[in-house]
């Protein structure tokens, strides 16, 4: 989930910046302030940062540091006791506005239609970790089912359990997503390591896709294969499309999300990954040793905003090391991961020279 209203609220902002229009830093500092939410929207709680993978284009196989942790029952709840889902009204407003800006319909199916109708009404339950290795997912998303809360998370199909996965359906999981990458079990293998493959897990996906339609479970189930810019791209991405033909998944080819540590930046078709951050005023993300962090992209907990097993996630919101980390956002502060380690461009770079 992230905060829609602020999302809306700094849209004519966001298209007056990139037609080329100066704003000062303290005007928009205080104008962030008044529209951002005093109540906090959590974008994603990982469980677990625990994983069987080596991908090639996962930070974590090669920089992540940080110890393996999945976090306990009780924080889990006490973080979703504090989490609201949005209301029909609201909702539709975003929807409305979606079409109107974008000209994304609500009954598309592609990499931005997955990001401005699916992430932002979704608790996502992943991070730098694989969600089907958390034995308490199930569980989780049947806590989330009864608060009304939209669920959805990310996984490696190899790690598929059938029965695990069924029960997971039968607790009400709205979404999860299947990343493949290749339909030759060989170059799946180059690209996500040992543990990863096709065959198996297509076959794993057909049985859940029969038993969805026997049994009507409402989970959608969504195939995504990343563009890493590879030579047999679009030929891997066609072959797969045919093994899903007729099939009810959701399916698209989606950008990479990070790259600027790779050789051959080849840039996005994301709306998300297009537009400045927004991040600080409209998302808190919950690593699963219990810290709220900047957002999940920030793999080894380098700016750490509060501890939501001391803090309440109103307090670490509305508290002085979030005030700072949105003022850094502005400043372009040299040595954190923001402005050196990500692909998004921060606020301050719009601001003219002197601020």
């Amino acid at each position: 989930m992230f905060d829609i209203d602020f999302y809306m609220k700094v849209n004519d902002i966001r298209k007056k910046i990139y037609d080329g229009e100066c704003f000062e830093k303290k005007y928009l500092l205080e104008k962030f302030e008044k529209l951002r939410n005093k109540k906090p929207i959590v974008y994603n709680i990982e469980t677990t940062n625990a994983c069987n993978m080596k991908c090639k284009m996962c930070p974590r196989t090669t920089m992540m540091t940080r110890k393996v942790t999945t976090m306990d029952k009780d924080t889990f709840v006490k973080i979703v006791d504090q989490i609201e889902p949005f209301s029909e009204h609201e909702w539709k407003k975003w929807e409305n506005f979606v079409e109107s800006e974008y000209g994304i319909k609500k009954g598309d199916m592609s990499e931005n239609h997955f990001f401005t109708y699916i992430i932002p009404k979704v608790l996502q339950l992943h991070g730098y970790g694989d969600p089907l290795l958390d034995k308490n997912m199930p569980e989780y998303v049947r806590i989330l089912s009864e608060r009304n809360i939209p669920s959805y998370f990310s996984c490696n199909p190899a790690n598929i359990d059938l029965e695990k996965t069924v029960q997971i359906f039968e607790n009400g999981l709205d979404y999860i997503k299947y990343s493949i990458e290749s339909v030759d079990d060989k170059k799946h293998k180059d690209i996500r390591g040992k543990a990863s493959n096709f065959s198996d897990s297509y076959n794993k996906i057909l049985h859940l896709l029969n038993l969805k339609e026997k049994k009507g479970y409402k989970t959608t189930i969504i195939i995504t294969m990343l563009n890493l810019n590879r030579v047999d791209q679009k030929e891997d991405y066609d072959l797969l499309q045919k093994k899903f033909a007729d099939r009810d998944v959701y399916i698209y080819l989606k950008s990479e999300d990070q790259q600027w540590y790779r050789q051959d930046y080849h840039g996005t078709c994301s709306i998300h990954w297009s537009e400045f951050c927004k991040h600080p005023w409209m998302s808190m993300t919950i690593k699963s040793n219990g810290e709220a962090a900047m957002c999940m992209e920030d793999f080894n907990n380098e700016i750490i905003l509060g501890d939501v097993r001391k803090n309440s996630l109103y307090e670490i919101w509305n508290g002085d090391t979030y005030k700072i980390f949105r003022e850094d956002h502005f400043n372009l502060t040299r040595g954190i991961k923001c402005t050196e380690q990500c692909d998004m461009k921060l606020i301050g770079h719009f601001l003219p020279v002197n601020g």
